[in-house]
């Protein structure tokens, strides 16, 4: 389940390029765009669940950036300022989508069936279950565990860094992701048990 995993140094590789994009090179602004689609892509679908919804953030998103890049005043990190852009257009999007279609329900039993089904003698197979096992009890948490989980555990970000993208104090990062650990575990603890 590993992503692209945000460092430092690309992190102020990204600041650099997004330095040059702002001052009106057309060339960097397409590199940009490059290196970090797949970064804002995961993040709405991580806000929102759905692959396709997420694309459709992620396309709203980049043309936000290319309206308000000018508005990154690198008082903070670009990939901060871009994930606080990307959160705020899933936000909107998820009321846009909420106002008109309450009538969308889950079928919160399709992942486990699918999980069940992915059980096998192989190793393998016992591995695969495992990750879809986890991706599903993810999938379960309150939305800010599931975000601060991605986030940390999934792509690497440090827990300080997370606080100042999400704009929250840091101990409020270690205890979303604590309590999120903690449920993955007993969930997949649980679900040993039964099995």
């Amino acid at each position: 389940m590993r992503a692209d995993v945000g460092n430092a140094d690309g992190d102020v590789r990204l600041d650099d390029l997004a330095r040059t994009a702002r001052a009106g090179d057309d060339e960097a602004f397409e590199r940009l765009v490059r290196a970090v689609y797949a970064r804002i892509h995961r993040w709405a679908l991580v806000r929102i669940g759905d692959p396709d919804d997420a694309e459709d953030v992620t396309q709203a998103v980049l043309v936000r950036l290319h309206r308000s890049l000018g508005s990154w005043r690198e008082t903070s990190r670009f990939t901060t300022w871009l994930y606080r852009v990307t959160a705020n257009e899933a936000s909107s999007w998820r009321r846009r989508v909420t106002r008109r279609a309450r009538w969308i329900v889950r079928d919160p039993n399709a992942l486990e069936r699918g999980v069940d089904q992915l059980m096998g003698p192989s190793e393998e197979a016992d591995r695969t279950a495992l990750v879809e096992l986890v991706t599903a009890f993810f999938e379960e948490l309150p939305p800010r565990q599931r975000e601060v989980c991605d986030l940390v555990d999934f792509q690497g970000y440090e827990p300080a860094e997370v606080a100042e993208m999400l704009g929250v104090n840091p101990n409020t990062v270690r205890a979303n992701l604590f309590k999120a650990r903690k449920m993955i575990r007993e969930r997949i603890e649980k679900r040993g048990e039964t099995a």
